[in-house]
């Protein structure tokens, strides 16, 4: 990327990847004014949407500090183009350690990112959610609680 330019939706992707490695989280410098956060297979308790660039910051930084793994590799990346310059699809997988156990554990993730004019205006993550909850020794809380759910969702 030359100076000045804005970032596409690939070099969005590797600055997120940098991002996650680092534990630095989301920067509101990247993200559009209206930015759309979803998670379509949120646990419950967990939102599935989250719009605009405060209420995104406001939501996910407290919850990105608190996570209790840390992050040290992001693997298997494959990046589809689309017809859309703005799109790119993404499959990869998060690898790092539970910080209470000390475990090694990994996840696989499927993305949408959307980035116009070098910022990030939509990201939709489809997450292994057994995976993570197992990792993080919160699976029968994560089942119980979606068993309790009427419609078995989250809002």
């Amino acid at each position: 990327m030359t100076s000045g330019s804005p970032a596409t939706p690939r070099q969005m992707f590797a600055r997120m990847q940098r991002a996650w490695l680092a534990q630095t989280g989301l920067e509101a410098g990247q993200l559009a004014e209206d930015v759309v956060i979803e998670a379509p297979f949120a646990p419950p308790g967990h939102p599935r949407r989250v719009e605009g660039r405060d209420q995104v910051l406001a939501h996910y930084g407290p919850q990105q500090a608190a996570f209790q793994a840390r992050f040290e590799e992001v693997r298997n990346v494959v990046i589809h183009d689309t017809t859309d310059p703005e799109v790119i699809v993404v499959e990869y997988e998060l690898a790092g350690t539970v910080l209470a156990s000390g475990r090694q554990a990994s996840a696989a993730f499927v993305g949408i990112l959307r980035v116009r004019e070098g910022k990030t205006v939509l990201w939709r993550e489809y997450q292994n959610v057994l995976a993570i909850a197992q990792a993080l020794g919160k699976l029968p809380a994560l089942l119980a609680n979606a068993a309790s759910q009427p419609d078995g969702a989250s809002r």
